[in-house]
């Protein structure tokens, strides 16, 4: 259900693109922004892994530094035939932990030392498992995919409002096809509604690394457990993060501050715990 809905929701951001394009910048715009959002995403995606982790001054770690964790990611690594990631660790008192890379082959994961201090080796085993599930499901690759239309989309917007400020929103649109009244209206909707659909995604994967993880490790409640205390302890102790990478960990590290649940990256945890326990008891959701 969480694929199905991961595929529509990129089909919706697809057409949108296609819209806003065709009214906002006419064929020729539509191009112009879609190439310049790849450039700048296909560098993000590329070079994400070093980027976030050099961001949060995660150490890699070895396996005589922690023999345990090195042990439980190895056994779910060789249960979801995914290659060994590299481990790093985040000095950090907040229990979080997110995985990173462009593809299973260059994987890592990272955990802070709050959530290793924290957890059981049941519980940080669930947590693991979401983690790596990510990783199999190549959840920064949709992420990346999704951020360059809504980016796209945005630039559109961008240009169109220059056109606008300078007078050149008429004979641009006149001259590669667009439409000034349709533009006008997809100015204000169309970066709204990609963001909507980018953070609905995102929420998805969430769902999906949820599910695949508790097949991982064979056991839902652990990481329903842990999905608990995380929750709490984010919302007790700070940590200085960035909004734009907040989506990669397994809880919002920024805790609620007011965000809706349309604007979150995030399920809410009561109903991603619901889920979990849903599938420990057999039951549907």
């Amino acid at each position: 259900m969480n694929t199905m809905k991961t595929f529509f929701l990129m089909a919706v951001l697809t057409v949108l693109l296609v819209l806003a394009g065709s009214m906002i910048g006419g064929r020729n715009g539509m191009m112009f922004a879609f190439l310049i959002a790849v450039a700048m995403n296909f560098g993000s995606y590329w070079f994400s892994d070093k980027i976030v982790l050099r961001m949060y001054g995660a150490q890699e770690l070895t396996q005589a530094d922690a023999p345990e964790l090195f042990q439980i990611v190895q056994e779910l690594a060789g249960r979801g035939g995914l290659p060994m990631p590299k481990v790093y660790m985040i000095e950090g008192e907040q229990p979080n932990a997110f995985a990173t890379g462009r593809n299973p082959q260059h994987a890592a994961v990272a955990v802070t030392r709050g959530i290793v201090g924290m957890l059981p080796a049941d519980e940080l085993r669930g947590v693991l498992s979401h983690e790596l599930a990510h990783i199999k499901h190549r959840d920064i690759l949709v992420g990346t995919i999704a951020a360059t239309m809504a980016g796209a989309i945005s630039m559109l917007a961008n240009m169109a409002q220059w056109a606008l400020l300078f007078g050149g929103g008429r004979s641009s649109n006149d001259r590669e096809g667009g439409n000034p009244v349709g533009g006008l209206v997809m100015l204000i909707v169309a970066p709204f509604a990609a963001l909507l659909i980018q953070m609905a995604i995102s929420r998805s994967r969430e769902f999906m690394a949820d599910e695949g993880g508790a097949q991982m490790a064979g056991n839902p409640l652990p990481l329903a457990s842990a999905l608990r205390k995380l929750e709490s302890r984010a919302q007790e102790i700070p940590m200085n993060a960035s909004p734009s990478t907040a989506h990669m960990f397994i809880v919002n590290p920024l805790g609620g501050g007011g965000i809706t649940k349309l604007f979150s990256t995030h399920p809410p945890i009561e109903e991603r715990i619901a889920r979990l326990e849903a599938m420990a008891y057999g039951r549907s959701m």
